[in-house]
């Protein structure tokens, strides 16, 4: 009964929870005793906070009793990551080994409105170094596995959110998502991803607001089931004073989006966006899987995606503007007096992750704001599509879960058909 419970959709229990059918004391019983036995194979939490959880369970189990007006989420076992992700009061280390002991004073604004909406944190989960790649490892805790294969990498950078969604670890869970950090592990842990608009889910940042535009940083869902998605959107959305970027609240009803039908929708399917490598057994699953929309009664057709640069050139690209943030995020740790990442624990880092530092700390201004002139090309590109399509379906990635490294370090592959691409993120 407890395993089946830690496969109950998060909608389900929050219905059980709200009509007193089920206890939110045991259901974080349940989770807590399921992080025991399964996390030791898959390294998904790096820190579980079992008293606080058991805490705001009695807390919650009695406003229930009540009769107390509760939230979307009341009740409902999370998880959330261990990046830029804080919970006031408990250990946030950002996959870094010279931070293993940092402790934020102030919630992230996200995590604030899921614990507003009734959710209960069990834990943080595991992370690359600052999010700096697409698998998820690092030196202090070591890899995160998807619970189809251990051994296997749950991708990144919220691989340990994947992971713990994927293997009944948490109801629901969040991540953060630059450069595919939510969808990547989605795919890798066969779980759902959603990276909403930028701005849908607000994060006041400090001490840069202005932190997350460059390139777009969003923060959103990973669930077993579409529905559980939408919910837990509905709980993170909406506008902060404190964030210029903070789209207003629209008043959509997320769960009700989900059940409209998609018969008449004219779907562009790009298997590879023109430039990409993807390997076969990649595209044999997804093309099977298109088929269901034709089937839902909507229109499908393969189409042509005008990008003008090679995957390399837009992958450096990328990670030209990741490593700007990432050494302004150094920098302002350095001026807090939280740490000198590339000072006295230089040898510390993951040796790509001080050297995608050095990059950005080397970035001219005029070269960086450049790249916005390939990052416009882009964005045309895709809203060109959009000009004719209501949505657009292509593979998550080009391989599948690749194997942990036992250093540390793991990396996805370097060359993709034949074609090199860059191991951080390339594939």
């Amino acid at each position: 009964m407890s395993e089946k419970l830690c496969f109950t959709p998060a909608v389900e229990l929050a219905s059980r929870i709200r009509r007193r059918d089920l206890s939110p004391v045991e259901a974080v019983e349940a989770f807590l005793a399921r992080i025991e036995e399964r996390n030791g194979a898959i390294n998904a939490y790096v820190t579980v906070i079992g008293d606080e959880a058991r805490e705001a369970a009695r807390e919650a189990e009695r406003a229930v009793m009540a009769g107390e007006l509760l939230g979307l989420l009341h009740g409902v076992p999370v998880a959330i990551k261990d990046l830029f992700d804080y919970k006031a009061g408990v250990r946030n280390t950002f996959g870094s080994k010279p931070l293993a002991g940092h402790v934020p004073r102030q919630h992230a604004t996200y995590v604030e409105r899921l614990e507003g909406a009734g959710a209960i944190v069990l834990g943080k989960t595991n992370t690359p170094e600052f999010g700096h790649k697409g698998a998820t490892d690092n030196f202090l805790f070591g890899p995160t596995s998807t619970p189809f294969a251990p051994g296997k990498n749950a991708g990144g950078s919220s691989g340990g959110s994947a992971a713990a969604v994927a293997d009944g670890m948490c109801a629901i869970a969040q991540g953060t998502d630059a450069g595919g950090s939510i969808r990547i592990p989605a795919s890798f842990c066969g779980v759902y991803g959603f990276k909403a608009s930028f701005g849908r889910v607000a994060s006041a940042t400090r001490p840069d607001a202005f932190l997350s535009h460059t390139p777009f940083s969003h923060s959103g869902p990973l669930s077993r089931t579409v529905e559980d998605a939408a919910l837990m959107l509905g709980a993170m959305a909406g506008s902060h004073p404190r964030d210029p970027f903070s789209l207003p609240d629209e008043g959509t009803d997320y769960v009700a989006a989900t059940r409209r039908p998609v018969g008449g929708m004219r779907i562009a399917y790009s298997p590879n966006f023109g430039v990409f490598p993807v390997e076969e057994r990649v595209l044999s699953v997804v093309e099977e899987a298109v088929r269901a929309f034709e089937e839902a009664g909507a229109h499908v057709e393969e189409a042509n995606v005008g990008f003008e640069r090679d995957q390399r050139e837009m992958c450096e690209l990328w990670i030209r503007e990741v490593g700007v943030k990432s050494a302004e995020i150094v920098s302002n740790l350095k001026d807090a007096g939280v740490a000198d990442l590339l000072g006295e624990h230089k040898n510390d880092l993951t040796p790509e992750f001080a050297d995608l530092l050095e990059k950005g700390h080397a970035m001219g201004a005029v070269e960086y704001r450049k790249d916005e002139v390939v990052r416009t090309e882009v964005f045309d590109a895709i809203q060109d599509l959009f000009d004719e399509y209501d949505l657009l379906v292509t593979p998550t990635l080009a391989v599948p879960p690749f194997d942990n490294a036992d250093d540390g370090n793991t990396l996805g592959p370097s060359e993709v058909n034949g074609e090199e691409v860059d191991p951080l993120l390339g594939w």
